[in-house]
């Protein structure tokens, strides 16, 4: 059974969290202790069962009414297991999307009929685009404070498909919804006859995902295994994540920076020998010849090496309070690689509400620009666009080790 990881994003009020309040509820993914508990709170405030409490992890979210954090739930079907990611709204919390969005599959976007595409709409199909995902699920909600009104949804999809071509979205599905009322969101509603497709939940459990695995393969290494016991005294391991493609036992591996040549002799997977392990699978690489390798480097295919340079263009998304400083030393994260790197130049920076890129050269808090950087040695990497799981990194300050932007590789 495979994972759907999607997130949810929208305006403020649009009902994220009473969408996926609902979808849990209507899919009987609630546990019976919590929805006592649930049902306690809602008596006290004197209202029907409010849904939206279940993604509601602070309690500053309900008193302010607006979500101020990520909120992750988890939950599974006969047909697939999914992880959601519940977006804040707001635009100063742009960098909370981009957490949530960075390790999706799909973007459901919430569009409330009584007010189209909005600023706000356009800005988190921007970023989930710049994020890598290809899937997104345009919901339609609160139609039913429109009367179910067919010619409302037909103009928001027209209106979505005429900004669809400046995206990179492979798939864009359609679904009149409302989340209070529970129209389809598990199963089709009589109250809308006009539409042809699936309940949200039925589309998620359907859903096509690319598959990594297609990829060309990357490896990094995690840990080295090398047991001090007698018994164990010749082993040699390398275990880590598979990020993409796949390795066979066999295959021919370039192992970088050292770019020594050597063969896989034998693959573990849960204390298990496999002749081949595939993109997301945590396995244990052994090879053919003892070689010197070290946490961090990375393991590739002969004939699929990355890009090697210590130049490198990359979007960035910033995360810190603190505004960039040019030339200053940040280390970059890539996984297990640990580089020093100066930012060199902002090339250009991207107003994603007008969908303006202009030269201005000041980075703060939620901003995304195109820049420039420098590291102190040669990082192997593939473009963002080509393979995202090899082509994300982060900024660290080096002084206070606070994260303080994400990178995307160009």
């Amino acid at each position: 059974m495979n994972t759907l990881r999607f997130i949810t994003a929208g305006n403020v009020d649009d009902g994220k969290s009473t969408l996926i309040g609902r979808l849990l509820y209507d899919s009987d993914s609630i546990h019976t202790d919590q929805l006592g508990v649930l049902q306690k709170q809602t008596k006290q405030e004197g209202v029907d069962i409010d849904l939206s409490l279940i993604t509601d992890g602070l309690r500053a979210e309900r008193e302010q009414g607006i979500t101020i954090d990520v909120a992750y739930k988890y939950f599974s079907t006969k047909k697939r297991k999914f992880i959601i990611a519940d977006a804040p709204g707001h635009e100063q919390y742009t960098r909370n999307m981009i957490t949530g969005a960075s390790n999706s599959d799909l973007i459901i976007i919430l569009v409330d009929a009584r007010k189209g595409i909005t600023e706000q709409t356009k800005r988190h199909a921007s970023v989930g685009s710049l994020m890598g995902i290809k899937k997104a699920i345009i919901a339609v909600n609160k139609i039913d404070l429109l009367n179910y009104s067919e010619n409302t949804f037909n103009e928001i999809q027209s209106d979505f498909e005429a900004i669809k071509k400046e995206l990179n979205y492979d798939e864009v599905i359609y679904i009149p919804v409302s989340a209070l009322v529970g129209d389809n969101i598990v199963r089709k509603s009589e109250n809308t006859p006009w539409y042809k497709g699936k309940a949200l939940l039925e589309t998620l459990e359907s859903i096509e995902l690319a598959t990594t695995s297609k990829l060309e393969s990357r490896f990094q290494v995690q840990w080295v295994i090398r047991p001090k016991d007698e018994e164990n005294h010749d082993y040699r391991g390398y275990a880590g994540l598979v990020l993409s493609g796949t390795y066979k036992v066999g295959d021919a591996v370039t192992i970088l920076p050292a770019r020594i040549e050597t063969k896989i002799v034998k693959i573990e997977r849960n204390l298990e020998v496999v002749t081949a392990a595939s993109a997301g699978d945590n396995v244990v690489l052994h090879f053919e010849k003892d070689v010197d390798i070290s946490r961090g480097d990375s393991i590739v295919l002969s004939g699929e090496l990355p890009i090697e340079s210590n130049e490198i263009k990359s979007w960035v998304s910033w995360l810190d309070t603190q505004p960039f400083q040019l030339g200053k030393t940040y280390l970059l994260q890539h996984r297990f690689k640990n580089v020093r790197v100066k930012i060199q130049s902002v090339d250009q920076k991207w107003n994603v509400n007008d969908w303006e890129f202009t030269k201005e050269t000041e980075i703060g808090l939620n901003d995304i620009a195109q820049i420039s950087l420098k590291t102190n040695q040669p990082l192997f990497y593939d473009a963002f666009g080509k393979n995202p799981k090899s082509g994300n990194a982060i900024l660290i300050d080096e002084t206070s080790y606070t994260t303080v932007g994400a990178l995307m590789f160009l």
